[in-house]
């Protein structure tokens, strides 16, 4: 870290800081008013670094009603329960959570897709669905950084569209030009499933069987560095990796992970995931190629663990490369780990405790500005710079 404040908040306990640099949460706005969120009962160090920070949730699932997979089976729910489901108020949500944006993401390979053509219907579906819901609250995508940087000066959140898989594309490289047309600045790869048609390489899941990033795939990442898409590389496996990071011409991320030196407070938890994980070396090559690597919550119990994990990862890859990707659901009674109920007890929001809690463990307000979004503003800026 650039900088060290372990010693400027001596007057105030881990529980009191945090207690008061959250508690406000659910009532705050972002952007300009933040100015007065000391007012709210908001920690004004804290309100003071949240005022500069475009807070980015590199990977979030987020699922319109009628959408969301079932969470045990990894299918579409019942009609009755989608009937029962809540409403969705993304922008609700991200103001409660204090983020900016998140890249918002649908699981594709959660949907059935049983023959050629399923997937790209499903994909689709809910990209309509998700027109519907931003048109409902009067949001907008983020296209490119200033998108970005104007949904933080107006205190109104934004997404930045991506998916979980890119099983739709079935060996057609013309769909990616087409959903970047619906307004796709993300793509993930790979998920658990092979493209029934043409796969694009070896997840980190499954036994190597693609040699890596196949043919295809390379074509894939240069269309999406032509048309202004970041690739996303989590749930790649290592040999994927290094073939994507040979043929791209722009900076990579991968989304949502944790090092699979760390266990955090739940080594049950560590010992699942271990699959999902990024090794030290795997890493470094990302970030020497300029990438960022988010740090998910999966390992962390509280908010000291997270930030404690983050600490991890930017002593591997350096305080330039390290980001935040929740793989929560932003709804928090809907499938999965609500954002804004990440960690048992937590009351406020995701981001406030966040900020609140690297502050306590000595990171400057650079250094949260950069891990809270400004590393994945500067990939996402650089990649879509340049286009509509």
């Amino acid at each position: 870290m650039s900088g060290v404040l372990k010693n400027n908040c001596p007057s105030l306990s881990r529980r009191g800081f945090l207690t008061t640099a959250v508690g406000a949460g659910g009532a705050m706005l972002l952007g300009p008013a933040w100015l007065n969120a000391a007012a709210d009962g908001v920690d004004p160090r804290v309100a003071k670094i949240m005022s500069g920070i475009i807070g980015i949730d590199m990977h979030n699932h987020v699922y319109p009603s009628g959408t969301e997979p079932h969470p045990q089976q990894g299918q579409p729910r019942r009609q009755e329960e989608q009937q029962q489901a809540p409403d969705l108020f993304l922008a609700e949500e991200l103001k409660r959570s204090g983020l900016t944006a998140v890249c918002a993401s649908f699981v594709l390979d959660f949907a059935p897709s049983n023959k050629p053509g399923d997937a790209r219907d499903n994909y689709l579906r809910w990209l309509t669905a998700i027109d519907a819901q931003l048109e409902k609250e009067h949001m907008h995508r983020a296209l490119n950084l200033k998108d970005l940087q104007a949904a933080h000066d107006h205190g109104q959140p934004t997404i930045v569209q991506t998916v979980e898989g890119a099983q739709f594309i079935e060996g057609r490289l013309d769909r990616v030009q087409e959903v970047y047309k619906r307004g796709v600045r993300n793509l993930q790869l790979l998920h658990q499933q092979d493209d029934l048609v043409s796969p694009l390489g070896d997840v980190i899941t499954s036994p190597a069987h693609l040699g890596g990033l196949t043919v295809f795939g390379a074509k894939v990442v240069k269309e999406c560095n032509r048309l202004g898409i970041l690739v996303d590389l989590a749930h790649a496996g290592p040999e994927t990796v290094l073939g994507a990071l040979k043929v791209a011409t722009q900076p990579l991320i991968v989304s949502h992970t944790g090092l699979d030196s760390r266990t955090g407070g739940n080594p049950r938890m560590a010992e699942m995931m271990k699959p999902h994980l990024i090794s030290k070396e795997r890493a470094k090559v990302v970030a020497d190629a300029g990438g960022v690597i988010g740090v998910w919550t999966k390992l962390a119990g509280s908010p000291k663990e997270f930030a404690e994990n983050i600490k991890a990862m930017v002593d591997v890859v350096g305080i330039d490369h390290a980001g935040i990707g929740t793989d929560t659901d932003l709804l928090s009674s809907r499938v999965g780990q609500g954002t804004n109920k990440a960690w048992p007890g937590l009351t406020g929001g995701f981001f406030h405790a966040v900020v609140g809690e690297m502050l306590l463990q000595g990171f400057t307000p650079d250094d949260i500005g950069k891990v809270g979004g400004g590393n994945f503003c500067r990939v996402f800026g650089k990649v879509t710079a340049g286009h509509a």
